[in-house]
């Protein structure tokens, strides 16, 4: 009598038809007593009335019978899962033990419940599953993987149930759940049908304007949208039953929620959504020939209809984590219209609709083609970085040792995990590796040692005055980037010693002498070079001055040949310095540069702003007075060529004290704030003072030139070098 009070006549009906079903799904896993036992202890308990109805007024064996068919018929769970379903609230009110479910029906079973009612504790201490908790509750999970399944399932069902639910509150809470927690575990997993469900049922109840005014614009526009992929599809069909190919095609219409989430992201109306559907090849192809029968279909297609490269998703050669498989392509339709086209077979479509479980049944259902289904499910779960990123964000998950980057073309690049963008550069060719200055990930401006990531569009920014370094070889992490390097440093290392050689030459010839090669060797030596080309390097990078080997060379010349004039060293006892001493003229030996420095008319030239500290010379202008040049001056050599009775030996006398303009050109990546990051670091410097400042930037890149005020040339390399480590700084020179 209390058990045929608990069911109305309606669901008496309705647990007939899901037992029928439920047989039927499970028949050939179940035990020939295991439904007489769960039917008996069902009954017991309705009529010790320890069994209730929930909060929707929902009879609870009605509803887990319905979840139990979604299990076994959506997912592929069988016996345990489905048994466990129907038991696990009779254990949890203390109707019957859990030792004793083990017993009567095994381990199995007994572990998923235990799971179940961890799960069911946990909301008990906390109802809304906040992002806190979540990690909590995947703990529960690894108790048993099927329990993810089950919760999924549970929560696809209770959503199906409550559309006409009195207690809106509790609706809307349940929904709030569905839409932040299950849909993400869902996607996660791969049921990818279970998961559309679980966001359009949200957004039914949580947003039910939005959801029934995208419902009736896609009702209204049905049948023009039917018309149009039969268009589509119709000279497609042609071309594969040609091509001698067994499938099924479809037009897919995208879910309302994610008709919704793009009208948000785009800021547009419904009208504004171009992609409201996408069409399915579904081939029924022999295991050995899935993959060039799908390719097949891709080169059919993209005859066809002219492909946006920018949107071919290949997870044919790479299949998602989740085991989803399949080829994505964008075309462009009738109508000038973008299409999408997804290729896959049978047995892909099968995963890709019941997600990693379906991988169970293509082994044949097995013991342990279950247990390999359940280690991927923990696996998928428990790869993840943090918490949050699982709920709001879903990327693309290709192999762990892999990454896959676009260009800006579409191309698609496999590289090393870790590579960075100086790996990419090299890896297209070894001259857009020399040049690299940076990238363009996702139209952001990145430097050459960021790291990428799958999915990325990367657009490699070069320029003509950028050269290959030796601490490039720290940045990049593919050995085919660092031979490459090593290859351009060696190239440029014997370019700068023919052109040091060459510079050599020609200032021994400017002072008419006579450049021997056994005394040059002995002099390399001497000098601390083990190697010539680490001498003519060093000519080269301006690390020697080439004045102070003309003079060392011409020394060791004259020792050679017994030339050397000898005369008695001069002692330091009663050696005064004068003020006289500091006053010089034009054919002075050596003309003293002080501050202090009076009766000689002197400047510093503009050409190339000489500081305290800086290898210097004076050149006599025509008025008598002095110039003061750089030795390393861009107008040096020229003027030693053409007024070399005019140059005069200079230095600088005392400890500076006064303050000196220097320019300073710029180049860099333009990052927000990297101006302001430099004149920071120059207004913290002490005694030095920044007088101008002129920035100009272009397709991401900036360049331009700083004018300071500075005591000495130590103070400038240190300030030089602090410059360099603003994030952004490419490179820095002194004019």
């Amino acid at each position: 009598m209390e058990e045929k009070s608990f069911f109305t006549d309606d669901e008496e009906r309705q647990v007939f038809t899901l037992y029928k079903e439920l047989r039927k799904l499970s028949d050939s896993t179940l035990r020939d007593d295991d439904c007489l036992k769960i039917k008996q202890l069902l009954k017991d308990a309705v009529i010790e009335k320890t069994v209730k109805r929930d909060a929707f007024g929902q009879n609870p064996i009605l509803l887990d019978m319905q979840t139990a068919v979604i299990v076994g018929r959506e997912i592929g769970l069988m016996r345990a899962s489905i048994l466990s379903i129907m038991l696990h609230k009779i254990v949890k009110t203390g109707f019957i033990s859990i030792l004793k479910v083990k017993e009567l029906f095994g381990e199995d079973v007994s572990s998923i419940i235990h799971g179940l009612i961890r799960i069911s504790e946990l909301y008990a201490k906390n109802p809304t599953i906040e992002s806190e908790n979540f990690r909590d509750l995947l703990l529960s999970f690894a108790e048993d993987m099927r329990v993810v399944l089950i919760m999924i399932a549970d929560r696809v069902n209770l959503m199906r149930q409550i559309g006409k639910a009195e207690n809106d509150e509790a609706r809307r809470e349940v929904s709030r759940e569905a839409a932040y927690l299950y849909a993400p575990l869902a996607h996660k997993l791969g049921l990818y049908k279970l998961k559309s469900e679980l966001e359009d049922l949200s957004l039914k109840y949580l947003e039910h304007d939005a959801y029934y005014h995208i419902k009736e614009k896609l009702n209204a526009t049905k049948a023009v949208r039917d018309k149009y992929i039969a268009d589509f599809i119709g000279p497609i069909e042609e071309k594969l039953k040609a091509a001698g190919l067994k499938f099924h095609m479809k037009g897919r219409t995208k879910s309302i929620h994610s008709i919704y989430q793009k009208m948000k992201k785009q800021k547009c109306n419904f009208e504004g959504v171009y992609d409201l559907f996408a069409i399915r090849v579904i081939l029924d192809s022999e295991p050995a020939k899935e993959k060039p029968d799908c390719w097949m279909v891709y080169s059919i297609v993209t005859d066809m209809y002219q492909p946006n490269p920018k949107r071919l998703r290949d997870w044919l050669s790479v299949p998602k984590s989740n085991g989803y498989e399949s080829l994505h392509i964008t075309v462009l339709g009738p109508e000038k219209k973008w299409v999408e086209v997804q290729i896959r077979t049978e047995r892909m479509d099968e995963i890709a609709e019941k997600g990693l479980a379906a991988h169970w049944r293509y082994k044949g259902g097995t013991e342990s083609g279950l247990d390999q289904m359940l280690a991927s499910i923990r696996q998928a779960l428990e790869n993840t970085e943090d918490n949050r990123q699982v709920m709001d964000q879903f990327k693309m998950e290709l192999y762990e040792d892999e990454v896959f980057v676009f260009t800006p073309k579409g191309d698609l690049y496999k590289l090393a995990k870790g590579a960075t963008v100086l790996d990419f550069a090299y890896h297209i060719h070894s001259r857009i590796g020399d040049r690299c200055i940076g990238a363009k990930i996702n139209g952001k401006s990145v430097p050459i040692r960021e790291k990428l990531s799958s999915g990325d569009q990367v657009e490699i920014l070069t320029s003509n005055n950028q050269k290959p370094k030796q601490d490039w070889l720290n940045v990049v992490t593919t050995s085919r980037a660092r031979a490459k390097i090593r290859q351009s440093l060696k190239e440029i290392i014997a370019k700068q010693s023919v052109y040091a050689r060459e510079t050599l030459e020609r200032k021994f010839k400017n002072r008419k002498v006579e450049m021997e090669e056994a005394v040059m060797a002995k002099l390399i030596k001497r000098m601390g070079y083990k190697q010539v080309a680490d001498f003519y390097n060093a000519v080269a990078e301006d690390t020697i001055d080439i004045n102070d080997i003309l003079d060392k060379y011409i020394e060791l010349q004259k020792a050679e040949r017994g030339e050397l004039e000898t005369a008695p060293a001069r002692t330091a006892q009663g050696f005064e310095l004068k003020d006289e001493d500091l006053k010089t003229h034009a054919n002075s030996d050596v003309l003293v540069i002080s501050e202090n420095l009076k009766g000689v008319d002197f400047s510093l030239a503009k050409c190339c702003n000489p500081i305290y500290g800086d290898e210097i010379f004076g050149f006599v202008t025509v008025t008598g007075g002095f110039k003061i040049h750089k030795c390393d001056c861009p107008n040096a050599s020229e003027l030693n060529r053409r007024f070399g009775y005019r140059i005069v030996k200079a230095k600088w006398a005392g400890k500076g004290g006064s303050q000196y303009q220097s320019t300073l050109h710029i180049v860099g990546n333009d990052d927000i704030g990297i101006v302001n990051n430099i004149t920071s670091i120059i207004l913290k410097e002490p005694n030095c003072t920044l007088r101008t400042i002129s920035i100009d930037s272009h397709d991401g890149m900036f360049g331009g030139t700083l004018t300071v005020m500075i005591d000495d040339n130590r103070k400038l390399e240190n300030l030089i070098k602090k410059l360099k480590t603003v994030k952004g700084v490419l490179n820095i020179t002194r004019n």
